[in-house]
């Protein structure tokens, strides 16, 4: 009998997350052992279970899919990872495999383009969803960025980001400093190069800069 793959979900649409474990459920060659609803969850799931492949959900609560990518590719470099994510544009699929990502699948793809995203990841192939332009992924193996003017999202950091998710989602710089395991000083300093860089000065504007970007996706009551 064939080794199953072992999988887990980080998603924090509930909906959506179940309608993805009853897909693998599907499968004798797959097993969920593990799900989360958000980025640190995510990552302590990982740490503890140690799966084949990860779903990964690009945006989601406390820490973006990104973050949690590179976590767990610096700790478990063998884990695949396959984003799952409503982002089209070249800037979240060259950001998602310079992560460390396998495999690149839009949320709104079919069930069987989702298995096939998932069978490509498992036979060790890069997956990309073909409803992504063809110049991005001949982009990305090129190994180069697309060239372009260099805006204030670029010049923001990856902690940066990190921080200004938590600063858009309400949280106050003392749970971000718990959240993220820093000093509240450090918290204030990244607080303040995000405003310097953007040129924003409040809450609310960091909030729409935040949910522009794509860090933050408004809940629809």
């Amino acid at each position: 009998m064939n080794k199953k793959t072992k999988v887990v979900i980080a998603e924090d649409h509930q909906l959506f997350r179940e309608g993805l474990k009853a897909m693998l459920q599907s499968r004798d060659d797959l097993e969920l052992v593990g799900e989360a609803a958000d980025g640190l969850e995510a990552i302590r799931v990982v740490q503890r279970l140690q799966p084949d492949l990860l779903l990964l959900d690009l945006s989601m609560p406390r820490l973006s899919g990104i973050s949690v990518m590179k976590d767990i590719k610096r700790q478990f470099p063998d884990i695949l990872i396959l984003a799952l994510t409503i982002h089209e544009s070249d800037q979240y699929v060259l950001e998602a495999f310079d992560a460390g990502a396998n495999g690149y699948c839009i949320k709104d793809a079919s069930r069987k383009e989702l298995m096939m995203a998932i069978d490509s990841v498992v036979s060790g192939k890069t997956y990309i969803s073909p409803g992504i332009a063809d110049s991005v992924m001949e982009g990305y193996l090129e190994g180069r960025k697309r060239l372009k003017e260099k805006t204030s999202w670029d010049t923001i950091t990856q902690r940066e980001r990190e921080v200004l998710k938590l600063l858009a989602e309400g949280h106050t710089n003392k749970e971000i400093a718990d959240f993220l395991n820093i000093s509240v000083k450090t918290v204030e300093k990244h607080r303040a190069n995000i405003m310097k860089k953007t040129d924003l000065h409040n809450a609310s504007a960091l909030t729409s800069y935040a949910i522009e970007q794509g860090l933050v996706i408004p809940r629809k009551i």
